[in-house]
């Protein structure tokens, strides 16, 4: 076997040791999606933009700050339960290459695509495969967006009903975006997936769509170049130190626990800083929340890692 340190990615789109990982499992939610994030910014070089995940059964879409997933700013629910734990800010649609397509009455009118799927079942129920069922796969491959299966199979599928169910996919894709974007302003997308071939170019809201070289293993890649990350978040009286004091102290908490967790110290660099003013406290008190992330340094079999307190 392996000899040698364990490191599990994080919902941030860093590493945190194994040790961390068994103490705060909650910290390994929605990795995947942050793990295509940071693999979506390695291979596009977009360090700020909104990445779109598009898997078999759901496309997740997620916005880049600084290379980084932008993290939730309000409470996240996980399979209906509240939490209170740092998460990203990511939506999910219904929506990927298994997704059922169907129209009303067999018309073309009314077409829905998802939130159902085949699933991992793709390869036996989608028609491009010789199936009985038409998926989104289906649909991409009779309209030309990509090259599947036996694309003979689709060659029957009413034009109009390729036509609108591609037009759905990509308003659902659109107002996804619309709805990720903090501003008016056109941003760069990357598409990244293994279901990436089912988004055209041209979506409302992009400035452009990025579709890199290696998109479908954008998450295996995220994970791959993922570096080692830290972070402090404290409230600090005012009434024993400066300002300027706290903040250098955060700083160097932060980045003596990303060494910690795994990082090489010479690599180190703080990515993100909050400072809070708690005006209802006493003593003038701030929270300060710091991020800091390394490469990982080789052969060190650190311990512990990961958010702190």
């Amino acid at each position: 076997g392996l000899d040698c340190p364990l490191h599990v990615s994080q919902n941030d789109g860093t590493l945190m040791s194994a040790d961390f990982a068994r103490r705060y499992p909650v910290a390994t939610f929605a990795s995947g999606p942050t793990n295509s994030m940071r693999g979506a910014a390695f291979l596009s070089g977009i360090r700020d933009g909104v990445v779109i995940d598009v898997g078999g059964t759901t496309s997740d879409i997620g916005v880049l700050v600084h290379g980084f997933p932008r993290e939730a700013s309000t409470a996240v629910s996980v399979a209906g339960v509240r939490t209170n734990f740092r998460m990203p800010d990511v939506l999910s649609l219904g929506l990927g290459g298994g997704s059922l397509v169907r129209s009303a009455n067999g018309a073309a009118a009314g077409v829905t695509v998802g939130p159902d799927s085949v699933g991992y079942e793709l390869t036996e129920r989608a028609l491009v495969f010789g199936g009985v069922e038409l998926t989104a796969t289906d649909v991409a491959t009779a309209a030309g967006m990509a090259e599947i299966g036996d694309a003979s199979t689709v060659d029957a599928l009413d034009e109009t009903l390729v036509g609108d169910a591609v037009d759905r996919m990509q308003d659902m894709l659109s107002t996804a975006v619309e709805q990720m974007k903090t501003s008016a302003d056109p941003v760069p997308v990357v598409i990244v997936g293994g279901g990436g071939v089912l988004v055209r170019d041209g979506l409302a809201g992009a400035s452009e769509t990025i579709r890199p070289d290696h998109f479908s293993v954008a998450s295996a890649i995220g994970a791959a170049i993922a570096q080692v990350g830290a972070e402090t978040d404290r409230v600090y009286s005012m009434a024993s130190m400066t300002r300027d004091e706290a903040m250098t102290e955060a700083r160097s908490v932060t980045a003596q626990r990303a060494v910690d967790a795994g990082a090489d110290a010479a690599t180190v660099e703080i990515t993100d800083v909050d400072e809070i003013p708690l005006t209802y406290l006493p003593s003038n008190a701030i929270r300060i929340r710091v991020k800091a992330v390394g490469d990982l340094a080789a052969g060190n079999g650190a311990s512990s890692g990961g958010a702190g307190t």
